[in-house]
């Protein structure tokens, strides 16, 4: 138990990315987190962590040792919590990690009735964009699109089955400018990008079975996620056409601060999913959410 308690707080420390934000995130203290790596460092044999004041990352062998316990702590993890079926009322942590979008568009809509209806359980939600392996980095489940889901998850569809793109600009920018007819036609505009991860993301349109894809280019790029509402905000100011979520951009739409353009163009893509793996034993917090989300889909 006490090598157990030992690695639990190595994952914890790589998860979190440091001693201090893994003690607030576990409520212990960052001395003792400290311990119990000098001491599994000292049963081992090897050092298993690089420090630095200001960063910690896991050495060579530390990133072949979390590949090999990471999935066996999180079994024994949802073992442990079988007990969690006799309560009243399940309880405990549940991590997700999702994409900026799904926190934005989708979560809202779900989570307030969700915790309202299982007080006992603490949601813990971490939203970027970047492919993550989500039993190494010690999450129960993941939300994604279709296209990033890993093979060996079970996938279960959450939130809308079906969402568009959209492009839009402000009636002022649509006065100067003139409006796009075809996508095409944006190659000629200032066009707001955005960056997922760390590469511009094209613009896609379809009709009729006619797809295009454009590179846009203009006086602004932004990253998906952290920078979306402020590209938004520029586009609203008259800089630019800016593509994105349809849902995202509504409230903009609706007031007449931003125009649909090339609305005929709008691409639309299959809604997300919530993934997980597929243990025999799912953790309790997991399961009330799983079977809460099917419950709000209603029958298939």
């Amino acid at each position: 138990m006490d090598e157990l308690t030992d690695l639990t707080a190595f994952l914890a420390v790589v998860r979190e990315g440091g001693f201090r934000r893994a003690a607030r995130a576990s409520g212990t203290s960052p001395s003792g987190l400290g311990d119990a790596v000098r001491r599994l460092e000292a049963r081992l044999g090897v050092r298993l962590l690089h420090r630095t004041t200001r960063s910690v990352t896991p050495t060579d062998a530390g990133a072949r040792l979390i590949e090999r316990i990471a999935p066996a702590l999180g079994e024994v993890r949802a073992a442990l919590d079988v007990v969690n079926e006799f309560r009243e009322r399940p309880a405990g942590r549940l991590r997700l990690s999702v994409p900026t979008a799904v926190a934005t568009l989708v979560l809202p809509r779900i989570v307030p009735p969700f915790l309202a209806r299982y007080p006992d359980i603490r949601l813990d939600v971490t939203a970027d964009e970047r492919p993550i392996d989500i039993v190494a980095e010690g999450f129960d489940a993941g939300i994604r699109y279709g296209a990033t889901l890993a093979q060996d998850m079970v996938a279960v569809p959450i939130g809308p089955r079906v969402q568009r793109y959209a492009a839009a600009a402000s009636p002022d920018y649509l006065a100067r400018r003139g409006r796009p007819r075809h996508p095409r036609d944006l190659l000629a505009h200032d066009c707001l990008a955005w960056r997922f991860t760390h590469a511009p993301h094209p613009w896609q349109f379809e009709r009729d079975g006619d797809v295009v894809a454009v590179e846009p280019a203009g006086p602004l790029v932004a990253s998906f996620g952290g920078g979306t509402d402020f590209a938004i905000q520029a586009a609203v100011a008259g800089c630019g056409v800016i593509y994105l979520f349809e849902e995202w951009l509504r409230p903009w739409l609706d007031r007449g601060a931003l125009e649909p353009v090339l609305e005929p163009w709008w691409l639309a893509f299959p809604g997300p999913f919530l993934y997980y793996p597929g243990r025999r034993y799912l953790p309790t917090p997991l399961r009330a959410f799983v079977d809460f989300i099917q419950a709000q889909r209603g029958p298939a």
